[in-house]
């Protein structure tokens, strides 16, 4: 293989792999606030990847097709804060003993209804939405139009994410809540507003991923599986409840699967997450990023 080939395929991977650290972050951020994980965040991907195929078809058009992710972010937001409000706080506000298993058993029953839901309502078929772009280049190697402006989509989301987190009242309610839950309350921060929004903001996270992916993976009742699967890879490689990690990890799993594809053969391309994964968890199990838990 020539060094071009070679970079193209790095470049692909680097691109995909940025686009799965944003389901991975939606996964993490939700853990590292409300300590709980979402089952059902694949569900939120399919959401966000039809509501871009409405939006594009039936009002936008092709040419605004940017304005879909950020609605589409927008309504899995609210859809999400619905949930939370009403299936998941429930665990905060009684004297139940097993948060964890609550919270599994509600999410894994959100994934099975919202799964069936959508195929209730428009069947089982796959769609795809019309092209965002036309090829385009990074230097002298082409790129795919869908997956080099998700690429960008999924910069300025992160970018504007950060911002969110780092410079914003709400941010560091959200940063404050992740690191003590108790202490957080005694300086007047209601937290269970906090874990209703950091909710919100997780999945609209895995809504923009099935947006943004929406013409390259198409659209169908059971596209978040993949996702899902990719997501969950990604934390336990990069560390749980690590945003960097899962960032990191992101793009080191999609250039692994695309260089894998390339040099051994792109039927296993599943497998080799999970061989990085499992190497991963020899060298050290806590995932890159991830820290030991001190027991007393």
């Amino acid at each position: 293989m020539d060094s071009t080939l070679f970079t193209q395929y790095l470049i692909a991977g680097i691109v995909i792999g940025i686009i799965y650290a944003l389901m991975a972050i939606g996964i993490t951020f939700i853990y590292s606030i409300m300590k709980m994980i979402n089952w059902s965040m694949g569900e939120y991907y399919m959401m966000g990847s039809y509501l871009q195929y409405f939006l594009v078809v039936y009002v936008l058009g092709a040419r605004l097709w940017f304005l879909g992710i950020p609605l589409s972010m927008a309504v899995v937001f609210f859809i999400g804060m619905i949930v939370q409000r009403y299936l998941l706080r429930p665990m905060y506000v009684g004297e139940m003993e097993r948060k964890d298993e609550y919270a599994t058993v509600i999410t894994i029953a959100c994934m099975v209804l919202f799964r069936n839901l959508a195929i209730f309502l428009v069947g089982p078929n796959q769609f795809a939405p019309p092209d965002y772009a036309a090829p385009t280049y990074i230097g002298p190697l082409p790129v795919s139009g869908n997956r080099f402006v998700a690429l960008i989509g999924t910069i300025v989301i992160l970018a504007f994410f950060y911002l969110i987190v780092k410079k914003t009242w709400v941010g560091r309610a959200l940063r404050g809540s992740s690191q003590n839950r108790v202490g957080i309350q005694t300086a007047g921060i209601n937290i269970l507003r906090v874990d209703q929004i950091a909710f919100g903001v997780g999945v609209s996270l895995a809504a923009a991923a099935g947006a943004l992916l929406a013409p390259i993976f198409l659209v169908w009742p059971e596209n978040g599986a993949v996702a899902t699967m990719k997501g969950f890879e990604i934390i336990v490689i990069g560390g749980l409840g690590s945003i960097p990690g899962s960032l990191v990890a992101g793009l080191l799993l999609g250039i692994v699967e695309s260089l894998g594809s390339v040099f051994i053969s792109p039927s296993f391309k599943d497998v080799y997450g999970f061989i990085l994964v499992l190497v991963i968890l020899v060298i050290r199990p806590t995932g890159l990023f991830g820290e030991r838990q001190r027991v007393a």
